[in-house]
């Protein structure tokens, strides 16, 4: 079932997703060399809880073969998502995806970032930098009478214009006071795509893109899903709302700044 939130429920997910915005600037600073992943994971952990929620992630038994055992998913190079924060220390060159969940007052956000750490290759800023460009084409289709396969297929359309894969076996979802519910939201055109949007409705939008195909593994962990192929990933996501006019999106900081696209009103000199 598919829920039409209020305008009293919208306003408590703009306050969750503002202040999941804001935990995503304070760890930022962190995506440098010589970091180790356990203690970004802390940091998300004491950001999220020193606003008075809850991370939305930790004992999440919905997806592994164990509950989930931290507040943030650290995904590196192959690893597309639901990395395992760890001793593992970050190192120049690689492509890294943060992807966070919070619950305050009975709502939920959900977010997600790659980040470039240190100088990298001309491959993964590439990469970064196209699978950014599909999550706002993606959310420019979460439009009131559009079909999910709108969303979907503009995210997929671009990213294989560039030469890239979708990841076909994950997908985002909607959300409001559950982390996950329907719809499902395909990063590709399918014979599901056929949900009409309607003002109200929440969505997570968020492309996963390998530079190679777009067959995966899980990891044995039980959770991380990396590439067949182990080309390197890149994954953004916002939660986003759809209106009667343009898409909003909810996971904006305090101070209504979009982390990862603050030239969003301005397409020229974003598509550039």
């Amino acid at each position: 079932m598919i829920h039409i939130k209020s305008s009293r429920d919208i306003d408590k997910m703009r306050t969750a997703g503002r202040a999941l915005a804001d935990v995503f600037i304070e760890i930022a600073p962190l995506m440098i060399p010589g970091t180790v992943t356990r203690d970004i994971d802390a940091q998300v952990e004491a950001a999220i809880r020193k606003r008075g929620a809850r991370p939305a992630f930790k004992g999440y038994r919905g997806g592994g073969s164990s509950a989930f055992p931290s507040s943030t998913c650290i995904s590196i190079d192959a690893e597309v998502v639901h990395g395992i924060p760890s001793g593992r220390k970050l190192q120049a060159g690689q492509l890294v995806g943060i992807d966070s969940g919070l619950e305050l007052g009975g709502w939920f956000s959900d977010m997600a970032a790659s980040f470039l750490v240190g100088e990298t290759s001309e491959q993964k800023q590439r990469l970064w930098t196209v699978t950014r460009q599909a999550l706002y084409l993606g959310i420019a289709q979460a439009r009131s009478g559009n079909k999910l396969n709108e969303v979907g297929g503009a995210i997929q359309h671009w990213i294989e214009k560039h030469g890239y894969s979708v990841i076909r076996d994950l997908v985002g979802h909607g959300i409001g006071s559950a982390l996950h519910e329907e719809p499902a939201v395909p990063n590709f055109r399918s014979r599901d795509g056929h949900v009409v949007l309607k003002p109200g409705m929440t969505l997570a939008i968020e492309p996963m893109v390998a530079a190679g195909d777009y067959r995966i593994r899980t990891l044995s962990d039980g959770w991380t899903a990396a590439t067949s192929d182990s080309s390197p990933t890149c994954h953004f996501e916002h939660t986003v709302l759809v209106t009667d006019g343009e898409p909003e999106i909810l996971t904006l900081t305090s101070e209504g700044f979009d982390p990862w696209q603050p030239t969003m009103n301005a397409p020229g000199a974003f598509f550039a």
